[in-house]
């Protein structure tokens, strides 16, 4: 594959420490590298070096001669006197960009709800953000860095985001790099996982649940130091094996080894122990939606919302942004009473909620952490051990330095930690997660995953995170249309619904009957050619276990034979390679 950039030996640090050290990469054509790290490790200072935005203290970054680099960063460039449309397409005349089949393709996955005569300075960050995205993806790239692309997108603009860069570039040409906290979204894009900590960039094959299970194998290498770290991961393996139907199709190599890794790794959650304590905390009674409905200015938001919502009941809800989510949880909440219908709360109903806007930390902020944490609970028990709040943030990826700063100066991601641990702390047995994952990097979703995991209450979360949705609730129910709507096959169920929708939409409107669905004829021949991939990998699998036992007992001093047995050998490797790269491929159009 040809060559499309590199850094040789970079340096780069601040006056307070060294984020990089003699790092040394590239980027071929074809690569579709996700990047993950602790927050504050150089993710985005990676970026910069890469696209030529930071200059490095030392080392160099090497860019093959012609090659067009896009980068959409964390920063809002925007000029806000422009519109909408001048932004995206610039002077282009319209019968040309209309007339282009992939910048409508981005229009209408962007920004369609927008208008196109606005000007930006009108906009809300979020809308912003997506006008900044869809404006880098309508122009002609070799190489496309993005830096966090998903924040501000709901579940189908991340679905869509995907699906687009996928389809972008033919197999082998383009690159890809993408930092983000998004684990589905990494799964879906990356074939190359760079994992930035401790001044270096460490790279694995594959997407998230590749990463995880390569990083378990290496933490099990250096138990005494990862420890911690191996424990929670292992963790997070087990759930991609167990809980994700999705991405338990792997090759049987990949099978074997994770299933090997995580024997001994109990069930995420004991259901039945923890609805027992919930009842115990809860009663019977929680929060009662009864025909509630929610009208502003005459427009209806909410009819007809009937839920019952139990002790112990973890559940995810999907929707569109302005669907009407936020005005459910605060019916639930009771922030908001409902123009008609009623809500029902039981006596010993305790609520909290996580919000965006971090509220609970603001009559703190000039405090600081190991203040607050003095007047706290003494205690918290999680798995049946007792440990102390500084015990407990320090799970949280807190470090112990961070307990002298005052919660004013802390970063996003370190503030999210606090807000967690404080409302867990009160002891709440109904908790609210509105967008749990802004701020936060994937080490901490794990732990925060973890804490969750043997958390006793009813739990209702809310987020664009597919993976934490499936994570941590049991089940998914989607605001559509003004209703709750049980979608019993999750995300992609919902996602599902909603193509339904827009293309019934579409056909009302043009007369035109809806897509076509994939034909089940060819699902059948390629789930069959599935089967004979297997049956080919298990037979190439045998013989590589025959060729390395006749290796074992040939004659070492026969140089002559070992390497003809060598050549036998690197031929039966690229032939498995190709067979397992045929098989994912495969696996990708069943869904």
């Amino acid at each position: 594959m040809a060559h499309l950039l590199g850094a040789e030996a970079l340096h780069l640090e601040y006056p307070t420490r060294v984020v990089f050290d003699s790092v040394s990469l590239g980027v071929d054509e074809g690569d579709r590298i996700g990047i993950v790290g602790r927050n504050g490790d150089g993710k985005s200072s990676l970026l910069g070096m890469l696209s030529g935005r930071i200059e490095p203290d030392g080392g160099r970054v090497t860019r093959r001669g012609g090659v067009r680099m896009g980068v959409l960063d964390q920063s809002d460039t925007l000029d806000p006197a422009l519109t909408v449309g001048h932004t995206i397409v610039g002077d282009r005349p319209e019968h040309e960009w209309a007339g282009d089949a992939g910048v409508r393709d981005v229009i209408d996955g962007l920004v369609s709800d927008l208008p196109w005569d606005a000007t930006v300075g009108t906009l809300s960050g979020g809308q912003r953000r997506r006008v900044a995205l869809a404006t880098l993806l309508v122009g002609e790239w070799d190489v496309i860095a993005l830096d966090e692309p998903t924040n501000h997108l709901d579940v189908e603009g991340i679905s869509w985001l995907a699906a687009h860069l996928k389809r972008r570039w033919s197999a082998n040409a383009g690159g890809l790099l993408v930092v983000t906290h998004d684990r589905w979204f990494l799964d879906e894009v990356a074939t190359m996982t760079w994992e930035v900590h401790d001044r270096v960039v460490e790279p694995f094959e594959g997407g998230y649940a590749a990463y995880v299970l390569q990083r378990v194998e290496r933490d099990r290498q250096a138990a005494v130091i990862e420890g911690k770290r191996q424990n929670l991961m292992r963790k997070e393996l087990a759930w991609l094996r167990r809980g994700a139907p999705a991405r338990t199709s792997k090759p049987k190599f990949r099978i074997d080894a994770a299933n090997q890794l995580i024997s001994d790794v109990p069930p995420l959650r004991d259901r039945t122990e923890l609805s027992r304590l919930a009842t115990a905390r809860l009663g019977k009674d929680v929060v009662d939606l009864l025909d509630a409905s929610v009208s502003f200015d005459g427009r209806e938001v909410l009819r007809d919302v009937e839920w019952r919502i139990a002790p112990g009941e973890r559940t995810g809800i999907l929707g569109a942004n302005g669907a009407g989510k936020s005005t459910l949880l605060a019916l639930v909440a009771g922030t908001l009473e409902p123009t008609s219908g009623r809500v029902k709360r039981g006596k010993t109903v305790r609520l909290a909620m996580l919000d965006q806007q971090f509220t609970e930390l603001q009559e703190i902020a000039g405090d600081r952490v190991r203040e607050v944490l003095a007047r706290t609970r003494t205690s918290y028990v999680v798995d049946g051990k007792e440990m102390t709040p500084a015990q407990l943030l320090e799970r949280l990826g807190f470090a112990r330095e961070h307990l002298s700063a005052r919660v004013g100066e802390l970063s996003g991601g370190q503030k999210r930690r606090l807000q967690l641990l404080l409302i867990l702390l009160s002891e709440p047995n109904v908790l609210i997660l509105d967008e749990p994952t802004n701020d936060v990097d994937t080490d901490m979703l794990a732990a925060m995953e973890d804490l969750l995991d043997s958390w006793p209450g009813t739990l209702i979360v809310v987020s664009h995170d597919r993976y934490l949705l499936e994570r941590v609730t049991d089940q998914q129910y989607a605001v559509m249309d003004g209703r709750m709507r049980h979608v019993p096959g999750g995300v992609d169920e919902y996602l599902e619904l909603r193509r339904r929708e827009q293309d019934g939409a579409v056909s009302a409107t043009t007369g035109t009957a809806p897509r076509d669905q994939p034909r089940s004829a060819e699902l059948r021949a390629t789930r069959k050619e599935m089967a004979a991939a297997e049956r080919r990998m298990e037979k190439l699998a045998a013989q590589v276990e025959r060729l390395h036992a006749r290796m074992a007992a040939h004659d070492p001093n026969d140089y002559g034979g070992l390497s003809a047995l060598g050549e036998e050998l690197r031929a039966l490797e690229a032939q498995v390679a190709e067979q397992e790269e045929r098989w994912l491929e495969l696996s990708e159009q069943v869904g």
